[in-house]
């Protein structure tokens, strides 16, 4: 008889590292524990921020076995996915919709894994559990609902086909990506566009240059300390003028990222001469290349595209 044990973490430093990692054994970057841990202990995640981490470590037998990132939120922001009618109708009815749990990573909606499972370990052992544990947190928290967000196919799998037994809604959204098709060089991505696309791609980078405008990639290591710091400054001044605050994520996060996931960030820099007008960071891993954070002090013309898109579909096909 094994002897299986489901705990709620209120931290992620309350599970190791190289479990956690260890159990995702996966290279995107939104899971793992540095990421994580980097957004919890800069306080982007926290009760002020309305996401305290609630995640879950199954253990059979002293070993863990199962993982699950998951937040109490008093709020819908930074989630990307709009459920305010449901807010609404809970208020309508006098009912509480918030606080309610999320299983996401905070302020991404990035597809990937959301439950880690050992491969000595059955899914349909595990899923029940995790559910019989949200629905205990339910009542003790007093929450109106669990969420799971960006959840990779073969886990929604799992829960749709189990939804009616556990009482889950399935809903549906969609997202655009690129997709490489062998491409040597941009030039080849190009040619598969039809003509007025491809004309138009190339009319639009073509203006940037006209503008005097250039731009650089750095991974890693080679990003400057110079370079560093005016992406958040491009990154604050964005937020701020678009909604009033300085972004989700604040300059300690972004340093942390630096210091401890280099190896897994490309960071765009456009130049007006000598100066840095405009800034865009990616995350990548060996198979994906993620856009995720953009900032300009200037407004100038198809800049986002090509720092945020056509320097990206560049950077995937050099890395094949």
């Amino acid at each position: 008889m094994s002897a299986m044990e489901l705990k709620t973490c209120l931290s992620i430093k309350e599970i190791p590292a190289n479990t956690w990692d260890g159990l995702f054994d996966c290279e995107n970057p939104f899971v793992k524990h540095a990421y994580l841990l980097a957004l919890e202990s800069t306080q982007c995640v926290s009760a002020k921020s309305g996401w305290q981490p609630r995640h879950l470590l199954m253990s059979e037998n002293g070993e863990p076995v199962a993982a699950m990132p998951m937040y109490l939120k008093s709020h819908s922001y930074g989630e990307f996915v709009f459920d305010w009618a449901w807010a609404e109708a809970y208020q309508r009815y006098g009912l509480d919709y918030y606080p309610k749990l999320v299983s996401a990573i905070p302020y991404t909606p990035v597809t990937g894994p959301r439950i880690a499972i050992a491969k000595s370990t059955d899914a349909a052992t595990v899923i029940p559990a995790f559910v019989n544990e949200i629905q205990r947190l339910a009542v003790i928290e007093g929450i109106s609902s669990w969420h799971l967000l960006f959840a990779d196919e073969h886990l929604q799998s799992q829960f749709v086909g189990s939804q009616k037994r556990h009482d889950i809604l399935h809903r549906q959204a969609v997202q655009f990506h690129w997709f490489n098709h062998q491409y040597g060089h941009f030039e080849d991505f190009l040619t598969s566009l039809r003509s007025s696309r491809r004309k138009n791609l190339k009319r639009e980078r073509r203006k940037i240059a006209e503008q005097g405008i250039t731009l650089e990639r750095r991974v890693g290591r080679e990003i400057s300390d110079a370079q560093w710091q005016a992406f958040y400054q491009c990154y604050q001044d964005t937020y701020i003028k678009r909604s009033g605050h300085g972004g989700y994520l604040n300059q300690d996060f972004f340093a942390q990222l630096r210091e401890h996931m280099a190896d897994q960030l490309m960071l765009v820099v456009a130049l007006d001469q000598d100066s840095i007008v405009a800034a865009a960071l990616f995350l990548f891993d060996k198979n994906t290349l993620y856009g995720r954070y953009w900032g300009a002090l200037q407004d100038i013309s198809y800049l986002h595209f090509e720092a945020c898109f056509y320097q990206g579909i560049e950077f995937c096909i050099e890395q094949g």
